[in-house]
């Protein structure tokens, strides 16, 4: 709503300045004619006095004026000076207002957008969309925030863009770059809102990996069937972290650093085997990742989606669409990546 009312009062003021500066340019248009036609003037004598009759610069007209062409000055007079005051007037308006400043810094933020190939959508800017943007922004990924109000992506980190509008409408979306995205996270508080936006960002991008938050263990299904690609229940994921914290302390501290540090030398990540690469078809024994990458294939996800393997037998073929999570070096993990036929971006 808030998105909508700061377009409306831009689209109005906009109207206002278009109609003040058609006016203007038809009482040009008008005075050069009538001193055309009154005075037999040529068109740039016509034109000229119409500009200094106008702007009350009391320069001597360019000759003699008829009586009827001196009528015709005093009613130019008073059509034309009182347009250019008010167009002027509707420009100082426009400026003061921010509205001119607040337009180039959005046509700035949109041209930067629009170059953005492979990043990521957070819808919403709470708690757990600020945290997003900013482990994503510390794996060097480009993101740009969609928010309802201006005063919450005041504070978007920088590197991060942000689109101010509603995510469940088509048209904000596209603004944010979804169909040259990799990826859109749904973080809103209201499940109903998640639940509008996975549907309609599916919708737009059947290709695109959406994350889904869940607030009510009910609304699950209901984002799965509208496309959601992954699921995340804050308080259900909370609870399960707080209990094994309890149970396997020493366990989590060491996936927590694996999944965090920046300067571990041992790190988790996944690529997917990609068509025609070096492990399309082949079997995890022909495929040597161990002796070729030094990594360690933990587990596969399956390229339908199934259940994810961890113990990989010897004989099962790599198929395009299989993700592999695998621990090692950062430079044993781009060995890997290259592998599976992925572009090592980082």
């Amino acid at each position: 709503m808030r998105r909508r009312s700061a377009r409306t009062r831009q689209l109005r003021m906009r109207r206002k300045l278009l109609r003040v500066a058609v006016a203007f340019v038809a009482v040009v248009a008008a005075g050069t004619a009538g001193y055309l036609l009154i005075e037999g003037w040529s068109l740039l004598e016509s034109l000229y006095m119409t500009v200094i009759t106008l702007s009350t610069v009391g320069f001597k007209e360019v000759r003699p004026l008829s009586p009827p062409g001196q009528l015709f000055t005093a009613g130019l007079i008073v059509a034309g000076v009182g347009a250019v005051t008010y167009l002027f007037a509707a420009i100082s308006q426009y400026i003061v207002s921010g509205e001119l400043t607040g337009s180039i810094r959005k046509a700035r933020m949109q041209q930067h957008i629009d170059e953005l190939n492979d990043h990521f959508i957070v819808c919403g800017y709470g708690r757990v969309g600020r945290q997003v943007v900013l482990d994503l922004l510390e794996e060097q990924r480009p993101c740009v925030v969609v928010e309802q109000g201006e005063e919450l992506v005041k504070d978007v980190p920088r590197g991060a863009y942000a689109v101010v509008g509603d995510a469940s409408d088509d048209e904000v979306l596209e603004w944010a770059g979804i169909e040259r995205a990799s990826g859109l996270v749904a973080a809103t508080g209201d499940d109903a809102t998640n639940l509008f936006i996975t549907l309609t960002a599916r919708t737009l991008n059947p290709a695109l990996t959406i994350v889904a938050r869940a607030n009510q263990t009910s609304t699950e299904p209901k984002l799965r069937r509208a496309g959601a690609s992954h699921i995340i229940a804050p308080h259900t994921i909370s609870g399960h972290r707080t209990a094994r914290q309890l149970l396997y302390p020493q366990i989590i501290d060491f996936l927590d650093v694996v999944m965090h540090s920046g300067n571990l030398e041992l790190v988790l990540e996944e690529c997917r085997v990609q068509p025609d690469s070096h492990m399309h078809r082949k079997t995890v024994a022909e495929a040597e990742v161990r002796r070729r990458t030094g990594a360690n294939v933990l587990a596969v996800r399956r390229h339908d989606q199934g259940t994810i393997l961890t113990n990989l037998p010897s004989e099962m073929r790599f198929e395009p669409g299989d993700v592999l999570i695998a621990l090692g070096t950062h430079e044993q993990l781009r060995t890997l990546a290259g592998l599976a036929g992925e572009t090592v971006t980082r």
